[in-house]
């Protein structure tokens, strides 16, 4: 016997076979499981220009990874989110990024969870008005996109729902890296994940 947490319970468990024919060793590893699910939204993303603070609606979709054995106020998630233009401010973003969850309330039917988002790939691409070498104001549409390392954080709930779960998620209310436009950041999203 090494005296290693892992080879003390070998041991033990192989004491106790031998003891009782009956003995079922309850497992403590690891056993991932994961989660698809879809979501629908609305936002002032005040991480990029929005000069009137309009509402633009979001659509999008969440692959979770989780852990209900040993880790389970913990999921990583892989989250794709789209960001479209309406009549009153021509602005589209598309979002990969990864996320970090942790449930701070953990019941049967209800967790509630804390969201940061780590790193992700942002898209965008918004009409600006430019002034013209004659003086007259044209519009013109601007695109660029980067890999950022970010730190926003997020508050959601998940409720177990039939085989699945209905989720409400109040979106990168802070930013410790990104810089807002100064508007009170507004970015709520429901949806709704299955077990897979």
């Amino acid at each position: 016997v090494k005296f290693t947490l892992t080879s003390l319970r070998n041991f033990i468990s192989d004491y106790n076979k031998r003891i009782d024919p009956n003995f079922v060793e309850k497992g403590n590893n690891i056993k991932l499981k994961t989660r698809l699910g879809a979501f629908v939204g609305i936002t002032n993303y005040v991480y990029s220009a929005n000069p009137n603070n309009k509402m633009l609606p979001t659509m999008g979709a969440d692959f979770e990874i989780v852990d209900h054995n040993l880790l389970k106020r913990h999921s990583l998630v892989v989250r794709f989110k789209q960001i479209f233009e309406n009549s009153e401010y021509k602005f589209s973003s598309s979002q990969f990024s990864l996320n970090y969850r942790f449930k701070f309330i953990k019941k049967e039917k209800l967790d509630v969870f804390l969201n940061t988002k780590i790193a992700g790939y942002h898209y965008e691409s918004r009409q600006v008005e430019v002034i013209n070498e004659d003086g007259s104001p044209d519009l013109t549409t601007v695109s660029d996109g980067n890999f950022e390392a970010l730190l926003n954080f997020g508050i959601g709930a998940d409720y177990a729902l039939r085989s699945g779960y209905l989720t409400f998620m109040y979106n990168d209310f802070i930013s410790v890296v990104q810089e807002s436009n100064s508007e009170f950041p507004l970015d709520f999203s429901l949806g709704y994940k299955f077990n897979l």
